[in-house]
Order: C-alpha cells, then structure tokens, then sequence
C-alpha cells in the first residue's frame, strides 16, 4: 500500500475568556483553543481522526452542545469549519468518509460523526458505556447523545494489543491499514485514546509517524521531556474534568518518555492553536 497522506484540520475554534491567562503572542499565535483533526487518504477512503463540532451543532447548538458549554467555551460555531465542508473544499465527497476515529465521545470531539452517516465509528468499548449511560452528572454534561442520534455505525474496540514504540495494549484499527493505531490513554475520560498513523503531509517526501494524543494534556509544554510546565489554568482545568487524575498523569509522563525517546515522531493535543500551526507550517499551509 502506498503511502497515506495526512491533513491536519481544525474542526471548531473555542473562544473561553480564560485562555487570555496565558495566551500570548509568544507561545500561541491566538488565544482561542482549536479542535484538532486529521483527515487521512488511505486506500480504502478516507479516515478522519475526532470530528469536532458538525453542522448540526452549527444549527442548533442549545440543544446539540447545551447552555453550559456555549457559556464556558464559546465556540466559533463557524460552518466554515466542519469537518464536511473541510472535506468537500479537498474535493472530497462526504461518502468518501469510510472511518472515523474518535480519542474520546466528549462534544467537541464527536459532534461532526452526524454528518457522515455512512462512515463507522471507532471507539473504545469503555468510552462508549460511559457515553451512552452517562451515570455522573460530569458525563452528563460532556456527553451529548443528540450528537449521534442517527444511530451512527458503532465498531467498539477493548483496550488490547502489542507493545509499540515503549507504549502497550497498542492495535491496528483496521486489519487491512496497519499504519492506523489505537493507543490508550485513560485518564481524561474511562475509554480515552490516542491515534497513532504513519503516513505524510502535503510537501513532505517521507512518510512518518504522528500521534493524536487527544485530551490526554492541553499545552505542548506538558510534554518537554524536560521541565515540563502548564499554565495554572490549565492544569486546574484539567484536574476538573478528569475521570482518573492518577491514570492521566501516567500516560503524560509516558508521553514524555515517548517524545525523549522518539523524536521523530510528531506527538500533539487535541486543543494547543501553537501545535496546530507548527503542523501546518510544516504541511507549506500557512507562512513561517
């Protein structure tokens, strides 16, 4: 199989009045949060990794996303950028969307899922009990099911595998596309993970490792191998809505080890706007 060619998107922008604690010129290009997707050419379709926010969200978003986020995170809620519309101005057709793989069910993550119903979604087992019963009231906020009331196409995977790159219980997510992996990352919510793929951007002559880490940490500096930091903000948002505060912490520090270990992987987050545009300068899409 050829190699696959990765496109990284934002798929919503958040606007919370609290990233101006730390948003500066320096570390972020804006202060606003992005929601960080990649949409990746295989040759079985396209696979899209998390689908931000859809455009069902777009048009009713009290009842898609709830009073509560609207008020605390403040999305854009620009059509402008759904997944669906990013995938179609590639010249690309919704049906084209094979596979999604979701990190995790939380809103701002799965909203886009409903606008390629023909497309089956990846997620682990656990995630999708947690999601469907919503049994904490945390879970009944960041879950939404009106998001995937169309009876999406669900392919559950247990948290199992081989051993790669020092990470465990990692599994390819489609027998027949190897270079797609899922990799817990437990901590943030019950079934969370990151996605591993092996493939290349637009100006790249090589293919090469990169890995969605999802909600695992919020600010690259969380995961320097050296001194890591984060904005206070951050970490106490974090610790907020964390599920299991001891797992998360672990898989950062495995993370970290990762990143000291294998520097050619590109290991980034799912909301840092500084990772994104490294990513696309990179890709030739945005100026150095």
């Amino acid at each position: 199989m050829g190699s696959m060619r990765i496109h990284h998107l934002n798929c919503a922008t958040l606007c919370p009045r609290v990233t101006r604690l730390y948003g500066n010129g320096r570390l972020f290009p804006t202060s606003n949060l992005v929601c960080h997707c990649l949409l990746i050419e295989t040759a079985e379709g396209l696979v899209l990794v998390d689908a931000g926010l859809g455009m069902h969200d777009i048009l009713n978003p009290v009842d898609r996303l709830g009073r509560g986020f609207l008020a605390i995170a403040r999305p854009r809620l620009s059509p402008v950028e759904c997944a669906l519309n990013q995938v179609e101005r590639l010249g690309f057709k919704a049906s084209d969307v094979r596979h999604i793989v979701l990190t995790h069910l939380d809103l701002d993550h799965a909203g886009g899922i409903s606008d390629f119903p023909q497309a089956r979604i990846h997620v682990y087992a656990a995630e999708h009990e947690a999601a469907t019963a919503r049994r904490t009231f945390q879970e009944r906020q960041r879950y939404r099911p009106a998001q995937w009331v169309n009876d999406p196409h669900w392919e559950l995977h247990s948290a199992e595998g081989e051993r790669w790159m020092g990470m465990s219980a990692v599994q390819a997510l489609i027998p027949s596309i190897p270079d797609i992996l899922l990799i817990p990352l437990i901590g943030h919510t019950r079934g969370h993970c990151g996605v591993a793929v092996r493939g290349q951007a637009r100006g790249e002559s090589e293919s090469h490792w990169v890995l969605h880490a999802g909600d695992a940490y919020f600010f690259h500096g969380e995961i320097r191998p050296r001194r890591p930091r984060c904005p206070k903000s951050l970490a106490l948002f974090q610790r907020l809505v964390e599920v299991d505060g001891r797992a998360r912490l672990e898989n950062q520090a495995r993370l970290r080890e990762l990143a000291r270990r294998h520097k050619e992987i590109s290991i980034f987050c799912s909301h840092d706007p500084w990772e994104l545009n490294r990513l696309k300068k990179r890709e030739g899409l945005i100026g150095s």
